[in-house]
């Protein structure tokens, strides 16, 4: 008799060969690069013999988890260890504008960071201070999510309109030039709009028109559930591949397509019922087809259930973690992935909820008292360790070095005739690929 672990990771097993050799043959083709670093004196001069250490920092591909929880725990020691793990794993973080929480008076937005708590919705302002002092970038979700439409709002398509086009420009002018990137709708396949704006035909064209002229500069992300994704899949005549084929044939500028992906099933029917999402066959299948858009994609929504805390099935997640993000980071669309709850117990709408076998509570990277699942340390060790380049390399006789690496920011510290400089590399997938350090 199988036991759990055989159950839900037969699709990895079954699949092993192919799944192992797209991983890794797509990491070194789409994940690294070639760059030159020449090395020249202040008179611009080739320095032959000059040793250089490279140390990455940071990676250019993005991960990240929601950042509801900041400041929202019962305890300053619990506030405190909540930010630490979050700093220590991730560079991005998912920011809540929920508009029926971010304004729930009209009029009266919650932007600083001194508003009103509501209860897993940290103010804006909050969470950039925290961002920017810890080298995280901010994503804004999401501008217009129908379902949290305050109830303020006169529910007449023009009246909709016009409050939510007040609400985009408020917050271009607040904060465009501080996060880079914005979901502009989110799941709009659903059948249950709460106001008849969700039920026009243009909604989706209207948001994005709208965004592009208020966010010229800013990252335009659509976003939609792993139900009407993953599992309910046609390739081109997918509903959602039909929703963002429709809109760029409307001439909207989108930059990226956001992909969820909650496994929000109970122990009991886990097997059966993750086994078309677990498939690398179909798993990287889905991205190849969604690939025809030649647009990045990102995991915007993330949960793997641990379901209890034992080490079988915290072992089981960690393992599942591991194969789908290194599907993920192999693939060429991939930007980013963004799991969705750090902690256990807080998921939305049920504070400390934590009855044993209830997935959704216990589908966070660390435990209820925030001590580290396997898990995290998995993703934690992927990027900062297997998924890193720490080299030395030597000028030659023209004063160049040649390295491969994976894409992302390093410290360069070039010793060279005595003298010994450090300089921040920018090791881009969109760049030249050749950089100077001048002594």
């Amino acid at each position: 008799m199988e036991n759990r672990g055989e159950k839900v990771l037969k699709p990895f097993i079954e699949q092993a060969d192919y799944m192992n050799d797209r991983v890794k043959s797509g990491i070194e083709q789409n994940r690294k690069g070639w760059f030159t670093l020449k090395v020249t004196d202040a008179e611009g001069k080739a320095v032959p013999g000059a040793r250089i250490e490279l140390k990455q920092k940071n990676h250019e591909f993005r991960v990240g988890a929601n950042l509801f929880l900041l400041d929202e725990m019962e305890s300053a020691e619990k506030n405190a260890e909540y930010k630490r793990l979050f700093a220590d794993c991730f560079n991005l973080a998912t920011l809540p504008f929920y508009w029926k929480d971010l304004e729930p008076e009209e009029g009266k937005p919650r932007f600083a960071k001194d508003s009103p708590k509501i209860y897993r919705r940290p103010a804006p302002d909050l969470c950039l201070e925290f961002c920017e002092a810890n080298g995280i970038e901010p994503k804004c979700h999401c501008l217009n999510y129908d379902q949290y439409t305050p109830d303020w709002v006169k529910n007449e398509v023009p009246a909709v309109r016009k409050a939510l086009y007040k609400r985009f420009s408020e917050l271009s002018a607040r904060y465009a030039a501080r996060i880079p990137s914005w979901e502009v709708t989110n799941e709009t396949l659903f059948l249950h709009g709460k106001t008849v704006n969700f039920h026009t035909n243009d909604t989706v064209e209207w948001s994005f028109r709208t965004a592009d002229r208020l966010f010229p500069q800013n990252r335009l992300i659509i976003n939609d559930a792993h139900c009407n994704i993953w599992n309910v899949f046609n390739g081109n005549r997918s509903a959602y591949y039909m929703q963002i084929e429709r809109l760029l044939r409307a001439g909207c500028r989108l930059d990226s397509i956001g992909m969820q992906f909650h496994m929000f099933y109970r122990e009991e029917q886990e097997a059966e019922q993750t086994a078309v999402f677990y498939s690398p066959e179909h798993l990287l299948g889905v991205l190849d087809r969604y690939a025809d858009f030649h647009l990045p994609i990102q995991i915007t929504e993330l949960t793997v259930p641990a379901y209890h805390w034992t080490q079988e099935d915290e072992d089981i997640q960690a393992e599942i973690i591991k194969n789908i993000y290194s599907m993920w980071f192999s693939h060429p669309c991939m930007e980013g992935i963004i799991y969705w709850n750090l902690a256990d117990g807080y998921a939305y709408g049920k504070q400390g909820d934590m009855e044993n076998g209830e997935n959704y509570y216990h589908g966070g990277l660390v435990r209820y008292d925030l001590t580290p699942k396997k898990a995290y340390y998995t993703i934690r060790d992927l990027f900062k360790k297997t998924w890193r380049t720490d080299a030395e390399i030597c000028t030659g006789d023209e004063g160049r070095a040649c390295f491969k690496g994976f894409y992302g920011e390093y410290e360069a510290t070039v010793h060279a005739g005595g003298k010994t400089v450090t300089r921040t590399l920018n090791c881009s997938r969109r760049g030249s690929g050749e950089m100077t350090v001048t002594l």
